[in-house]
């Protein structure tokens, strides 16, 4: 049986660290990074080439004969990410959940499509990860939380139990979220700091603790 062929979106940090984890995957072929960059094409990442842009190679692939990894990150914002993401959903394109053999996943835990769980990270009983969400390094999510599409827990992040976390929001890296709160959408919590009380949508908080940035 052939091995699914696996291209990477975009020729960033964060692709880096994908293309490290999936190079540990023995049962994925990967085929190269895509970029719209034209100078980055012909170069290559930990020994893999960046072929060329997204619509310039993938015409050339049935749906089905590939799958996608977004190696888009994202800092403040998950915008960019999310709307990669969506492009090649609607054009019916599959993406692959990325998981690092060091982390840890949990039983009933229920993984979106795009999942990326890397290195040292945690995600404990009963929780629920939407799409496209990035559980980065050493990241811990406890049990029974709710993390939305889109979100990006950055490196060091610690969501305790019962957390929620709306579509769309980046968490700063070390940040802690105390067991139970509720954070909306499209938020920004910043790095280091401890929220304590819910955050309503389209929020900015840091420090200790939180609070709404001005």
């Amino acid at each position: 049986m052939d091995k699914p062929s696996v291209f990477i979106l975009g020729a960033g940090g964060h692709a880096k660290v994908l293309l490290d984890c999936l190079s540990l995957n023995k049962n994925i072929t990967i085929r190269g990074i895509l970029d719209i960059n034209q100078l980055l094409h012909g170069k290559s990442i930990l020994g893999f080439p960046v072929i060329g842009s997204e619509d310039e190679i993938l015409k050339n692939y049935f749906l089905s004969s590939i799958q996608l990894v977004n190696g888009i990150g994202s800092v403040k914002t998950t915008s960019q990410r999310e709307n990669i993401f969506n492009k090649f959903k609607n054009i019916g394109y599959h993406f692959l959940n990325v998981i690092h053999p060091t982390s840890y996943v949990g039983q009933e835990v229920i993984l979106g499509e795009g999942v990326q769980v890397m290195a040292g990270s945690t995600i404990q009983a009963g929780s629920r990860i939407g799409d496209n969400v990035i559980v980065n390094t050493h990241a811990v999510v406890d049990h029974d939380c709710v993390i939305e599409d889109h979100v990006h827990l950055a490196p060091g992040v610690v969501c305790c139990g019962n957390v929620t976390i709306g579509r769309g929001t980046h968490v700063g890296s070390g940040a802690v979220i105390l067991q139970g709160i509720n954070i909306g959408p499209n938020c920004l919590i910043a790095a280091g700091a401890v929220v304590t009380r819910d955050v309503v949508a389209v929020s900015k908080v840091a420090g200790i603790p939180a609070r709404i940035m001005e």
